[in-house]
C-alpha cells in the first residue's frame, strides 16, 4: 500500500506496532466514493481498541489506507500532536459531509478549516476507545457522521478533549483544497506544502475526486523522486531477464541453475481510482508466476517464491490499425527488429482499413512463419475498436502459455529494440513507455485532468516529456503503449473502450481509452527512450505512394524513409565529389524515394511527350522540351520545394560558401528518357542560379549510360 511504502521510506518501523484492520474481510461499508458509508471501519477499530483501552501513554493513529501517503515520519507526527495539547485530533477540511445541516453546530474558528474529516485522526488510546465504544450502528452507516455528531456536541467535545487539525499541520485532505497545496522540493526529499497556512502536512489524504492530483503528489512524496537521486523506487522489484534463454537459441539450460528474480510487491497498491488508459501501445503483465514447464530450480524474491522456467516469457502482441496510417510497412518491419525471441511472440493484428490490406498481406506472407503465431482480423469483420481490442486481449487470456499482453497502435514508432524486455523487467501490472511526437510536447499521457474531465497540463508535464524528470509515474492517464497481466483478472468484464476527445490538448484528436477496474494502478515510464508518435491527421490516401506527402506532418519519419543514409556525411565527412568545376555529386535520396517517385509519375501517366507546345507553362512554349511530368500536376510541388529548402539548401551553402538560397524553383519535374520518346537532351541554359539533377534509377540496371 502507498502508506506502507511511505512508512518504510520515512522510518515508520520505529513505531511499536502497525496494524491493518479488516485485511481479508469483505467490504460491507457501502460505496463511500459516491455515497455515505464506512461504518465498518468504526466497528473494526472498536474491536481493536478493546485490548488497548488501558494504555494511557499509547498514541493511536488511524488513517484510511488506499488513498493516503505519509509525508512525514513518526517523530514529526507525535511532536505535532503533542503540540496541539488535546487528547484527540481529527483531520479537518473546508467541506462538510454528509449532513450540511450540522454546519451551524460546529464551533467557529478564526483561521483554518472548520469541518471534521474521518479519514485520519490521532489520539491517546483511552480517549479513542471512549469514542468508538459508542458505535452501535451498521457497517454501511456513515463513519464521518458518527464522529461529527460527537464533535459538534460541546459537552462531549470538551470531555473527550477533541479538536480538529484546522491548519493542516498533520493531516492534509485534498478534497476542496487542490489550489492550496504544492510540492516543495528539497535536495533529497519532497514535501507537500499548504500555501494558505504555510504548513508541511505529514499525512496526505486523496479523498473524494482528487485521485489524479493525489497520484501526482505520490510520484514524488515522500522520497519517490528528488533532484539529487532521481527516481528512488524504479529499481524495486524488477525482474532480470539477462540469464533467460530462448528456444530460438537451441541451447539446453544447465540443470539445477538458479535464477533470482525480484517480484511480489512491485505490482502497485490498490486504489479506488477509475483510470483512463489510451490503448495505442502499452504492456500489461506480471504473470511470470503462472505454473509452467520448469527447468532447474528458481527463486523469486519478495512475497512469492516458486520454481521459474528459464525461457523468455510468451508475449501476445496486439497491433491495431484503426485509421489510415502513414509509414505502416516500416511500422510492421519494426516488429521484426524487436530484440525478443520471435518464437515467444504471438501476433494479433486488427486492421479496419481496406487501404492497408495490401501492406498487411505482404508482411503476413513474408513473416507468417517467423513468429510463434500470426493472426489477422480484417475490415470485412466490421469490428468496432472496442470489440477488436477485447478480441486481442482474449487471444492472450485464453492462451495458458501467454505470459504478457502488449498492445500497440500503428501510430507508434518503436525505435528501441529492447522495449519488450525493458517493460517486462520493470515488473508492473500495467506499464506504458512514454512516447512523444518528434520535436513536440504532444505525448501518450495526460499529466492532469480539467474539472470537466479533459486534458490539463500538470506542473511536471514538460519536464517529463522532455526527459528532465526521469521517473516511473503512477496513475496517469496513459494512451498508446501498454503491458498487461495476461490472466486479465483486473480487466475481465471491465474493458470498457470508449472514444474520448481531448479539448485544448497539444493535438485535438480522438483516442480510445481502456478503463481498467478499480483497485489497479497504471504506470508510465520515461526511464528509457522508446520511440515516438506519428501524426495520422490529414493523411491523404488518394495518391499511389502516400507517404511521400508526409514531409510536413511527420518530418522525422519522412527523412528516415526517403533521405539517403549517407546524407549527413556530406557535412561530417565532406562526402562530396566534384567531377568538374562547380559540379558536385552527393547522396540525397534513398532508393525507396527514387522508386516511389517514379511509381507515382508512372501511375499518373500523363507524360508531356517532349513537344515545344506546352500549355502548362507561361506562354505555352518550351524552347528545350522534355518528356516530363511537373510536380504541380501530382500536387507535390509544395512538398518538393520544402525538400529543397531542408536538404538541398544546406548543401549549396557548404559548396558555395556565402551563398544563401531561398530554395525556390518555378519549375520542378521528372523527366522520362526512352529511346522512342526522349533519347537526347541538347545543351541549354536553365536560367537558374543552380540546377539539381537526381537520377531516379540505376545505371546498368535500368539504363545504359553513354557519352
Amino acid at each position: 500500500m502507498l502508506h506502507e511504502r511511505a512508512g518504510l521510506a520515512l522510518g515508520l518501523s520505529v513505531v511499536v506496532a502497525v496494524g491493518v484492520l479488516g485485511m481479508g474481510e469483505n467490504w460491507k461499508g457501502g460505496d463511500v466514493g459516491y455515497s455515505i458509508g464506512g461504518g465498518q471501519k468504526v466497528r473494526l477499530l472498536k474491536k481493536a481498541m478493546e485490548a488497548l483501552a488501558d494504555q494511557e501513554d499509547l498514541v493511536v493513529l488511524f488513517v484510511d489506507s488506499y488513498d493516503l501517503i505519509f509525508a512525514g515520519g513518526p517523530e514529526e507526527i507525535l511532536r505535532k500532536f503533542q503540540q496541539s495539547n488535546h487528547k484527540v485530533l481529527f483531520a479537518a477540511e473546508g467541506i462538510i459531509w454528509p449532513d450540511s445541516q450540522l454546519a451551524e453546530k460546529y464551533p467557529s474558528v478564526r483561521s483554518g478549516k472548520r469541518f471534521l474529516n474521518s479519514g485520519g485522526f490521532i489520539g491517546y488510546a483511552p480517549s479513542i476507545q471512549k469514542i468508538v465504544d459508542r458505535w452501535d450502528l451498521h457497517d454501511n452507516d456513515d463513519d464521518q457522521l458518527f464522529y461529527t455528531k460527537i464533535y459538534v456536541d460541546p459537552q462531549q467535545r470538551e470531555r473527550l478533549n477533541m479538536t480538529l487539525d484546522h491548519k493542516c499541520e498533520i493531516f492534509q485532505n485534498l478534497n476542496g483544497a487542490l489550489d492550496e497545496v504544492l510540492l516543495k522540493f528539497g535536495t533529497d526529499r519532497v514535501r507537500v506544502r499548504n500555501t494558505v497556512y504555510n504548513s508541511l502536512p505529514a499525512v496526505i489524504h486523496g479523498n473524494k475526486n482528487t485521485k489524479v492530483y493525489f497520484n501526482y503528489l505520490a510520484n514524488y512524496v515522500p522520497n519517490v523522486w528528488n533532484y539529487e537521486q532521481g527516481c528512488t523506487i524504479c529499481e524495486q522489484d524488477m525482474l532480470d531477464l539477462s540469464r533467460l534463454k530462448s528456444t530460438e537459441a537451441h541451447e539446453e539450460p544447465a540443470e539445477e541453475e538458479e535464477v533470482v528474480l525480484g517480484c511480489g510487491a512491485g505490482n502497485g497498491p490498490c486504489s479506488s481510482v477509475r483510470n483512463n488508459l489510451k490503448t495505442c501501445g502499452l504492456i500489461l503483465g506480471h504473470s511470470l508466476q503462472k505454473p509452467r514447464a520448469k527447468v532447474g530450480t528458481g527463486k523469486l524474491q519478495g512475497a512469492t517464491q516458486e520454481a521459474f522456467h528459464l525461457e523468455f516469457p510468451q508475449v501476445t502482441v496486439g497491433v491495431y490499425i484503426e485509421q489510415p496510417t502513414p509509414f505502416l510497412p516500416e511500422f510492421l518491419e519494426r516488429l521484426l527488429s524487436l530484440d525478443y525471441p520471435k518464437d515467444k511472440l504471438n501476433i494479433f493484428v486488427h486492421n479496419s482499413e481496406v487501404y492497408h490490406e495490401k501492406h498487411i498481406q505482404k508482411f503476413w506472407e513474408e513473416n507468417k512463419e517467423v513468429f510463434h503465431s500470426f493472426k489477422v482480423v480484417g475490415p470485412e469483420e466490421n469490428l468496432s475498436q472496442g470489440e477488436a481490442r477485447n478480441m486481442g486481449m482474449d487471444v492472450c487470456r485464453r492462451d495458458l502459455s501467454c505470459d504478457y499482453y502488449f498492445s500497440i497502435d500503428a501510430d507508434v514508432v518503436l525505435t528501441n529494440r529492447q522495449t519488450l524486455k525493458l517493460l517486462v523487467e520493470q515488473n508492473r501490472k500495467i506499464l506504458s513507455p512514454l512516447v512523444t511526437r518528434h520535436g513536440k510536447l504532444w505525448s501518450n499521457f495526460w499529466g492532469a485532468l480539467s474539472l470537466d474531465g479533459y486534458y490539463a497540463r500538470s506542473e511536471d508535464y514538460i519536464d517529463i516529456v522532455q526527459g528532465k524528470r526521469v521517473n516511473e509515474l503512477k496513475e496517469r492517464n496513459v494512451f498508446v503503449l501498454e503491458k498487461l497481466d495476461p490472466d486479465m483478472a483486473m480487466c475481465r468484464n471491465a474493458r470498457d473502450v470508449t472514444v474520448h476527445r481531448e479539448r485544448e490538448s497539444p493535438s485535438p484528436e480522438s483516442f480510445h481509452m481502456l478503463r481498467p477496474p478499480k483497485g489497479l494502478f497504471m504506470y508510465v515510464t520515461n526511464r528509457h527512450e522508446f520511440g515516438r508518435l506519428i501524426s495520422t491527421a490529414n493523411y491523404n490516401t488518394s495518391h499511389y505512394n502516400n507517404d511521400l506527402w508526409q514531409i510536413y506532418e511527420n518530418p522525422q519519419d519522412w527523412k528516415e524513409k526517403y533521405i539517403h543514409a549517407n546524407y549527413t556525411r556530406i557535412f561530417t565527412e565532406n562526402l562530396l565529389e566534384q567531377p568538374c568545376p562547380d559540379v558536385f555529386w552527393f547522396p540525397v535520396l534513398s532508393e525507396k524515394a527514387c522508386d516511389e517517385l517514379v511509381e507515382e509519375m508512372e501511375n499518373f501517366g500523363t507524360w508531356s511527350g517532349g513537344k515545344h507546345e506546352d500549355k502548362r507553362i507561361t506562354g505555352g512554349y518550351e524552347s528545350v522540351p522534355t518528356d516530363d511530368i511537373h510536380m504541380k500536376q501530382i500536387d507535390f510541388d509544395k512538398e518538393w520545394l520544402h525538400f529543397i529548402r531542408e536538404f538541398i539548401s544546406p548543401v549549396t551553402l557548404k559548396v558555395f560558401s556565402g551563398y544563401y538560397t531561398k530554395g525556390y524553383a518555378i519549375m520542378n519535374f521528372v523527366v522520362k528518357y526512352t529511346p522512342d520518346r526522349q533519347s537526347y537532351l541538347r545543351p541549354h541554359h536553365d536560367s537558374s542560379t543552380f540546377t539539381i539533377n537526381i537520377a531516379l534509377n540505376n545505371k546498368g540496371l535500368d539504363f545504359m549510360a553513354r557519352n
